[in-house]
């Protein structure tokens, strides 16, 4: 433990006033060149103002804590207190990422155990808990099938295969490793196999898919896809997004997946959102484990250490050894839910989903199959009859106390709503947020085109807000 600790910790020791003698500088240590010539641009007000300041500011935002937020294809559950409280104690704080493993051998066990977990409920061989986030994990696992294939000598496999229902980060995590996009048509909601097969060719490098889809429908001929995929030679990734609905029933292992990315901060309960912390660790088949980023925590006897001896290693791809008490929020939700409970979640994840959709059936449209599993798309055509759109709704929605779902994704939905209330709502929130959308489709359409009424901020330029936002107050009196 450093002295610069102990100060911290301890301001009036003994030590301290030795250390602090000894660090005695001259007044001026700066050169004049870099010295500042005029005082900084910080407000001179009291604290408490500060934090009125602040306080005001969470109260204009919208959060999991305030209401429903169905946030299709982002999972936003409600992160239990419990794990927040036990990442914020002093001995977890405590712990620096660079102190020397003999001296955190019980964080190695619980990074230890949480890999062995998650390769179980992923029916995966071996698990890195580096990646910060899902997009991190995807750009880990194709990290690894690029390295694969140049390993075998097959550096001519330059194309990525991906479905016209994949998330966003897919096709941009394709364009980061230099691979060509091949997109390929749904039928029916689901991967057209003919297509694939059609796509599939000696230069396929690998698949990448998430089932549930991104429509909530089970791609039912995964295991045809991924037979297409593998006798051309290709790797076959699972975008973990979607997992909280198959927890327990099944795993992309027995679907036959190479690799996959676990979102925690969607499936297993830890914070989401704001740019982050968020953790991606990604699971791979026996065949792929030596290409994992190092470090990784093995077990040797009864003892728990980092291994950085991978023969085909793709290297480091985050500091230290991932987010730490993201990954311990994860681990403690895993063990108090317990294996039966991540199967209740991910049934009643699917109950609420299917709940949801019966009762909003006739107000909106439902395109493809009724059957859904954790969330499901629907159409907002029936407002066109009233010169309104999806987006109309959405804003709408705030004004009632509701975020509003995704909109307008997937793209092949005309006006796409996409609805997830997750396993943690009632049946009574979710009656709520149905009554509120059959109310607002009877209002008069030109309150419902003025909306948000009751939010800090009214309806705003998206596109501009996009292309020139303002971040800070000194950019708004520059504009």
């Amino acid at each position: 433990m450093s002295h610069i600790y102990r100060q911290a910790k301890y301001p009036n020791h003994p030590l301290m006033e030795k250390h602090a003698e000894e660090r005695k500088i001259e007044n001026n240590p700066f050169p004049e060149s870099i010295a500042r010539k005029e005082a900084p641009k910080i407000p001179d007000i009291p604290e408490h103002e500060v934090v009125r300041h602040f306080n005001r500011l969470s109260q204009m935002n919208f959060g999991i804590d305030n209401g429903l937020y169905p946030l299709g294809s982002c999972t936003m559950k409600y992160n239990p207190k419990y794990t927040e409280d036990l990442a914020a104690s002093e001995e977890v704080n405590d712990i620096h990422p660079y102190m020397h493993e003999d001296f955190i051998k019980g964080t190695l066990q619980i990074m230890y155990e949480l890999q062995e977990m998650l390769a179980e409920i992923g029916g995966m061989h071996s698990v890195t808990l580096q990646p910060a986030a899902g997009a991190q994990g995807e750009l880990t696992g194709l990290m690894i099938i690029d390295e694969y294939h140049k390993k075998n000598g097959e550096s001519h496999r330059n194309e990525v295969i991906l479905p016209d229902t994949a998330h966003g980060t897919n096709p941009a995590t394709v364009s980061m490793l230099g691979y060509k996009l091949v997109e390929i048509p749904s039928k029916d909601g689901c991967v057209d196999l003919e297509a694939l097969e059609e796509a599939a060719n000696e230069n396929t490098a690998g698949f990448m898919l998430t089932n549930p889809n991104t429509l909530g429908l089970f791609e039912e001929g995964v295991i045809e896809i991924a037979e297409i995929i593998h006798d051309v030679g290709g790797l076959l990734y699972y975008d973990g997004a979607n997992l909280n609905a198959i927890m327990g029933k099944t795993k992309p292992g027995k679907m036959n997946f190479d690799i996959m990315h676990f979102n925690l901060h969607k499936t297993f309960s830890t914070p989401h959102g704001g740019g982050g912390p968020g953790a991606g660790p990604v699971g791979v088949t026996e065949e792929l484990s030596s290409y994992l980023p190092v470090p990784i925590v093995k077990k040797e006897e009864e003892k728990y250490c980092l291994d950085y001896d991978l023969e085909n290693t793709i290297g480091r791809v985050k500091g230290f050894y991932g987010n730490w008490s993201v990954l311990l929020k994860a681990y403690s939700y895993i063990i108090r839910e317990g294996c039966d409970g991540l199967t209740d979640i991910s049934e009643r994840a699917v109950l609420n989903s299917n709940y949801l959709k019966a009762r909003l059936e006739g107000t909106l449209d439902l395109p493809y199959r009724s059957l859904r599993k954790h969330e499901f798309v629907m159409s907002g055509n029936p407002l066109n009859e009233k010169g309104l759109k999806t987006v109309d709704l959405a804003k709408r929605l705030l004004d009632y106390g509701f975020h509003a779902p995704t909109v307008y994704f997937p793209l092949i939905v005309d006006e796409a709503l996409m609805i997830e209330p997750t396993e943690t709502e009632r049946k009574e929130t979710l009656d709520d947020f149905a009554e509120i959308i059959e109310e607002i489709m009877s209002e008069d359409p030109k309150m419902v085109k003025g909306a948000p009424y009751n939010t800090a901020v009214g309806r705003v330029d998206e596109t501009k807000a996009a292309r020139k936002p303002i971040i800070s107050f000194r950019m708004k009196e520059e504009r």
